[in-house]
């Protein structure tokens, strides 16, 4: 990989934003996305990008991990692994443009309808009890939904979240978007979204090495790279305590539009 100083710094700095997105604004990272795919070829940058996430995710499990909701985990797994599975199978033949193309229409698809559930004012204020040891927020609304809307809705959005997630490592967005729309609150959409995704990319490793996207030049540059998200993660765990509910929603759904109108306009 020939990369020039400019190259490297866009890189360093997108790998530094992973970790403040895994600690403060969950979706974020879909600026780190659009930056590696600009830099490496598109297809490749899935497999350089992905060992740096789940070094991101490590750090948020470790800050977050008493705050996680264990019966949305368990809902969602099952609907990933199919999501995860189809996108290996779509990777198998697409190429950079229908990967970008896909996923780009996808996430605002999911803006779209998260902006029209929430239409009316939800009144969100600071989230009480911020700190990272204070006691996991209640449940969410829909967090023990029955059989019918709430059920459908996870398995929606777990294929659609494992599909984007192995495509383009674009699942964060879409899992940004389901949690916000079930009404969990900071800590407790921090904490399930650091477990969910530290499993489903350690999932992915094997994947990504079968369809040749990690290799010994992407791991080289990764161990280069993955300095950078620690920075990132302290800066984000800094700022989180001071990040109200609603400009916290409003902040992963900014990025989820802007990530996609980036991948469908590239």
């Amino acid at each position: 990989m020939d990369i020039t100083l400019w190259q490297w710094a866009a890189l360093a700095a997108a790998s530094a934003l992973v970790g403040f997105s895994k600690t403060a604004v969950s979706g974020a990272n879909t600026v780190s996305l659009a930056v590696f795919a600009a830099v490496l070829p598109a297809r490749e940058s899935t497999g350089v990008l992905l060992p740096i996430l789940i070094a991101g995710d490590l750090i948020a499990v470790l800050v977050y991990r008493r705050h996680a909701h264990w019966p949305t985990l368990l809902r969602l797994f099952p609907a990933v692994a199919v999501g995860v599975v189809a996108g290996a199978v779509f990777m198998l033949w697409a190429d950079d443009d229908a990967v970008r193309t896909s996923i780009g229409a996808i996430l605002l698809l999911m803006a779209g309808v998260t902006l029209w559930r929430r239409r009316a004012p939800a009144g969100a204020g600071p989230v009480a009890g911020s700190g990272a040891g204070a006691p996991a927020p209640p449940d969410p609304p829909e967090a023990d939904a029955g059989p019918g809307g709430g059920r459908f809705k996870a398995r929606s959005y777990g294929v659609l979240g494992g599909f984007t997630t192995m495509v383009a490592n674009a699942g964060g967005p879409v899992m940004s978007l389901y949690l916000l729309s079930a009404g969990f609150q900071k800590l407790g959409f921090l904490g399930t979204s650091a477990w969910f995704f530290l499993i489903v990319n350690t999932s992915k490793v094997p994947f990504s090495v079968g369809l040749g996207l990690i290799d010994g030049r992407s791991l080289l540059l990764d161990a280069a790279l993955v300095l950078f998200v620690v920075p990132g993660a302290w800066l984000g765990r800094a700022c989180v305590d001071r990040i109200n509910q609603r400009l916290f929603e409003r902040l992963v759904i900014a990025a989820t539009v802007l990530g996609g109108l980036q991948l469908l306009l590239r």
